[in-house]
């Protein structure tokens, strides 16, 4: 069948209600021009298109690259390498075959300027965010050759558009870049652009915006919204109809925030406002530029460290990470466990250091599977319940699958703030029921009646855990005091307290005395409590039991147990749910259970029997003595902060 030919007319019919057949006809006539094809370039291009518009000058010297998929239009496995200017000339070409296109693959140098913009009634900046000399040239001859210029930037899931208009301010008067190095420049343009700064709540790692680096974060619903807003203050420059905001006037909608805002800033970045925000800004940038980031290697190269690489990412008490590998040869491995049971109240008979030696296990058997392997692995002879010692081998076969949880691995965290209450859904407990295999159960704990009983045990709890002397080794160890990340502890910005309660318990911990005068005369729990336990139990989706199909006897029933806990967590992890342990009223409740002495302080004594009894009614009995794991569970934000792992290289054992 012959396609049918094409009509300029019946193709943007549907266009006619919201503009004029007349004002149709003038959009044919116009050019416009945009440098840059990648980025909202492209889109801005086939939007306009869309529009009618009938000509065009671009630009753009790049080829199209697997790191443009995220947002560039024409970015496809189809033009990967190809020219973004005439793979773009092509789909504009592919929208309207009678446009007049004139292409500049060379991309735009000052040379050119005039060239490019001849004939042009509008500019709109597609440019590259950093190419800065460029765009100051190219702003820079549309104001002295009388063109409007649009630039409508992509900010995180929203757009913030400013028009440079004939006769009105300058590019240059209103972001004040003379004089200015380059990294300034950059800032002062991103604090020009959106002074409302309506994108800077959800940026959930500041890191990744490092300006001398010429790296930063984008989304394709940015760069489409931006081609919207562009394409609208096109129609009112193009067709001289409706009031077109002009610098100092901006404009910033936002989708995630469900919010617009004009914004007007005379002086550009010389208003007070903006040189307070340039200001607050320049040390953001110092203080990421001072702080360590976490550490980045190149994946490893043969099969069983890449898997090993994964593999150390399971969790661990404390981040303790007790565990070394020894390589035996290409496709086999030795895990060598231990435990922190002389030194850690919280480690009772190894368990905690089992399930984690566990989690490990299960992890190394998810990464496996993305090599194509299938993990085997038994306890060596000379393993024993202090020091678990597993061999490992990696079985090359066809009919194993990826496990999608291996996405997850290195993201799943522990998120210790406080979580939404909406109640877990049907399906994301079924999944997570399912995770945990048919011979595991979980009990769960909903609603806001059990979440403040929870709230209560967890409170007592927390009471017992911060006034307990056998504890304080611990506190005063596991905790990296400034950082944002820690490849062995936790880090402070993850522990989830406030900052002032932070340098609080900073000194208090720096001695048992401060300890116990704080805990005796100055309420000295009460607000770690608060922010740890209750707010956390009472804030959340619902609060769950991990629980075996018997009672856990020894060592190999903990690990076992580890391998559905980290199932279950990375499970919570792709459904897009957060976690944090509430593993010691377990620890608590077998020491009273199995009578075991763990302290000499007869008030601590009383309250793990007062835990023990409260968890036992929340749970049941037989739950308790079946338990693996305790914790809560909801959805809400990833934390910002959080433990990392050491380094491979200091894990693997000498040959």
């Amino acid at each position: 069948m012959t396609p049918p030919a094409y009509d300029y007319q019946e193709a943007v019919s549907r266009n006619l209600g919201w503009v004029t057949p007349r004002e149709q006809a003038v959009l044919r006539d116009r050019r416009v021009a945009i440098a840059g094809m990648g980025g909202v370039g492209g889109s801005h291009l086939l939007t306009l298109s869309r529009l009618g518009v009938g000509a065009f000058s671009i630009a753009d010297f790049d080829d199209f690259e697997l790191a443009n998929f995220n947002r560039q239009a024409g970015a496809m496995s189809s033009t990967l390498g190809q020219p973004k200017v005439d793979v773009l000339a092509r789909m504009a070409a592919d929208i309207n075959p009678e446009v007049d296109l004139r292409r500049f693959p060379a991309g735009i140098g000052e040379a050119d300027l005039e060239a490019f913009l001849d004939d042009c009634d509008l500019y709109i900046d597609g440019l590259d965010f950093f190419a800065m000399a460029i765009r100051r040239a190219m702003f820079a001859a549309c104001h002295r050759l009388g063109i409007p210029a649009v630039t409508a930037a992509p900010l995180g899931m929203g757009t913030a558009v400013l028009c440079f208009l004939p006769g009105g301010m300058s590019f240059e008067d209103y972001f004040c870049l003379e004089g200015r190095d380059e990294t300034q420049q950059l800032l002062r343009f991103l604090v020009g652009l959106a002074p409302a700064g309506l994108h800077r709540a959800y940026l959930v790692d500041p890191r990744s915006i490092d300006l001398a680096r010429h790296r930063g974060p984008s989304t394709s619903m940015g760069c489409e919204l931006a081609a919207g807003a562009a394409a609208s203050q096109a129609l009112k420059l193009l067709l001289n109809r409706g009031p077109v905001l002009a610098a100092p006037h901006g404009i910033q909608y936002d989708a995630y925030r469900n919010r617009a805002r004009r914004t007007w800033r005379p002086g550009g970045n010389r208003h007070p406002l903006q040189r307070l925000t340039l200001t607050l800004a320049r040390r953001q940038m110092q203080r990421l530029a001072d702080a360590p980031s976490p550490p980045a290697a190149a994946p490893p190269e043969a099969t069983l460290d890449r898997v090993l690489d994964l593999a150390r990412w399971a969790p661990s008490g404390d981040n303790t990470q007790p565990w070394t590998f020894e390589r035996v040869d290409a496709d086999q491995f030795i895990i060598q466990g231990c435990d922190t049971r002389d030194h850690c109240v919280y480690d009772l008979n190894g368990h905690a250091s089992q399930l984690a030696v566990g989690t490990l296990l299960a992890t190394a058997r998810i990464a496996a599977s993305g090599e194509g392997c299938r993990l085997q692995a038994g306890f060596e002879p000379d393993s024993h319940e202090q020091a678990p010692r597993l061999r490992v081998r990696l079985e090359p076969d066809p009919t194993v699958s990826p496990d999608p949880l291996r996405h997850f691995i290195t993201h799943r965290a522990v998120q210790r703030r406080p979580l939404s209450t909406r109640a877990l859904t049907a399906r994301e407990k079924a999944r997570l029921e399912a995770a945990v295999g048919p011979d595991y159960g979980l009990v769960w704990l909903e609603g806001w009646r059990s979440r403040r009983q929870m709230a209560g045990l967890l409170s007592l709890n927390g009471k017992l855990r911060l006034t307990l002397p056998e504890a304080y080794p611990t506190h005063s160890s596991i905790i990296e005091w400034g950082a944002r990340y820690s490849t062995d502890r936790i880090p402070e910005q993850a522990v989830g307290v406030d900052y002032l309660t932070a340098r609080l318990m900073q000194w208090v911990l720096g001695s048992w005395n401060r300890v116990a005068f704080m805990n005796r005369y100055l309420a000295g729990t009460l607000m770690p409590r608060l922010q740890l336990d209750v707010l956390p139990a009472l804030l959340c989706g619902a609060h769950f039991l991990l629980v075996a199909p018997r009672p856990p006897v020894d060592h190999r029933d903990y690990i076992a147990g580890g391998e559905a806990v980290q199932r279950f967590w990375l499970t919570a992890s792709r459904l897009g749910l957060q976690l944090q342990p509430e593993y010691t009223p377990l620890v608590f409740d077998e020491y009273v259970r199995l009578d075991t002495p763990f302290t000499e302080h007869a008030p601590s004594r009383a309250r793990a029997r007062q835990v023990s009894q409260r968890l036992r009614e929340l749970f049941g009995q037989e739950a308790c003595h079946r338990a693996l794991f305790l914790g809560r569970i909801g959805a809400g934000d990833p934390p910002r902060a959080r433990s990392t792992r050491k380094p491979l290289d200091s894990l693997m054992r000498p040959d």
